[in-house]
């Protein structure tokens, strides 16, 4: 029954194809429309607060990210991927543990924030560091409500997602967004502390709540729990939550490691470097994990005998925009760098170059939103730390043989290893065709030809 019911929601193929199209340039869209938001916003606040507020509030973010994913159940993904993702009774159990997940992690982030006011009490921190200043544990105090408001937040977003439905949830990311930011301008107008940056991220939170209820379409939530749901969930969530943790390693070993290979100096300008890499890839990874693991989880829910079919439909879009991208950057790095930043950032733009490499394992990442619709979390898991290990062991080794660009190349290798695991697990799985996964490659000499043109325009 909850097959049909699938498939009747979702109208066939071209139904698919449609919702595929709409929600990719609605997360896009969505994201550009959020990055300019926050880059704007960070501009007109960095100027009038204090620089020390933001070092305190980017501890109590770090707590409560590092607390985030220490505890992921991947509630979205369990959704999206299993077959009951629409029943109410599921929905009502996953809204459930959403709850005590927030109200741990609020306990738990008030257990760091005890933790760091006892160290300041006995002075057990450096009078300099960021964690001695007496607003610290008041700070993550506060922000930890945020906590509690998110997982009151109805399950309609997981649903929307689920569905490929994603405007509206956009729509709300944006308004929440403003509406921080608005709160966070006013308090400033009145008191310029740091309370204006945390009373901003609790608008935000509030505001995404109480909009998910009153404007998305799905089931009305309300308490339930249901064993079999809750099973299927934690089943399937544990090894999401070692992979969010794994992950979140990946996500910060190069510049943990780094720390400890170069100064100061030299890390801020990899920073440049690593911020205009990155921001591509969430680019592109919006449409990965935002459209591609919905439309694939609904494919091998109603019709698995066209996943391979599916899968390059949407693998040849990333794979063209990851390609060129590459082949852009490798060729117009440094002249980008040169002319965004002055002369004492020029080695970002070498750095971008060696960087951007990773941006070929972008289509790959596809594969493995695959291998999660397909029920297989472990193989993610097991890839992440491959990829981990090969990290804390080819950078070191890269640092010591060539300096900082073999420390890069180390880090960039690890992609492409990966590449040729993911490959293995893929055609293991019957979606893999090496043919198809040549047609993009053309793109890259594309992106080079378009950077090389930039550098005649741009003299």
């Amino acid at each position: 029954m909850n097959r049909q019911h699938d498939i009747a929601a979702s109208g066939g193929p071209e139904s698919l194809r449609r919702r595929v199209i709409g929600a990719s340039a609605w997360s896009v869209g969505g994201f550009g429309i959020s990055l300019v938001i926050r880059f704007g916003g960070n501009l007109l606040v960095t100027r009038l607060l204090a620089p020390e507020m933001f070092g305190i509030i980017a501890v109590a973010t770090v707590v409560m990210s590092t607390l985030t994913v220490l505890s992921d159940l991947g509630l979205k993904q369990s959704v999206v991927q299993n077959r009951r993702g629409g029943e109410s009774t599921f929905l009502n159990t996953i809204w459930t543990i959403q709850i005590v997940r927030g109200a741990q992690l609020m306990l738990a982030a008030l257990a760091v924030a005890g933790l760091v006011a006892g160290t300041q009490h006995y002075k057990l921190l450096p009078a300099n560091s960021v964690y001695a200043d007496d607003r610290v544990p008041y700070v993550v105090t506060i922000v930890s409500v945020t906590a509690i408001i998110s997982g009151l937040a109805s399950t309609r977003i997981l649903e929307a997602s689920r569905n490929l439905q994603i405007r509206r949830a956009v729509l709300i990311e944006i308004a929440a967004q403003v509406v921080g930011l608005a709160l966070m301008l006013a308090w400033i107008a009145v008191d310029r502390s740091i309370w204006a940056l945390v009373a901003g991220g609790i608008a935000s939170a509030t505001a995404t709540t109480g909009l998910s209820h009153a404007i998305l379409r799905g089931h009305r939530n309300r308490l339930e729990w249901d064993k079999s749901a809750a099973r299927e969930v934690i089943r399937f969530g544990k090894w999401i939550l070692l992979g969010s943790i794994i992950g979140a390693l990946i996500a910060n070993s190069d510049r943990l490691l780094l720390a400890g290979m170069i100064d100061s100096h030299l890390l801020g300008v990899y920073a440049i470097a690593f911020n205009i890499y990155i921001s591509t890839e969430q680019l592109l990874m919006r449409v990965v994990s935002g459209t591609g693991y919905p439309a694939i989880s609904e494919v091998v829910r109603n019709r698995p005998a066209n996943l391979q079919t599916a899968y390059y439909k949407m693998h040849m879009v990333v794979a063209l925009v990851a390609y060129s991208s590459f082949g852009l950057l490798s060729v117009l790095g440094p002249r980008l760098i040169a002319f965004l930043y002055d002369a004492r950032y020029s080695d970002a733009g070498w750095m971008l170059q060696i960087l951007s490499v990773g941006l070929l394992l972008t289509p790959s990442q596809l594969a493995l939103q695959t291998f999660l619709a397909l029920n297989k979390p472990k193989i993610n898991t097991a890839i992440s730390a491959l990829r981990l290990l090969i990290i804390l062991g080819a950078m070191p080794a890269g640092f010591a043989a060539l300096g900082l660009p073999g420390a890069l190349i180390g880090f960039v290798s690890s992609s492409a290893i990966c590449i040729l695991v993911i490959a293995f697990f893929s055609a293991r799985m019957h979606f893999f065709d090496w043919r198809r996964e040549l047609i993009p490659l053309p793109a890259i000499a594309l992106g080079m030809l378009a950077g090389k043109l930039s550098l005649l325009v741009l003299g």
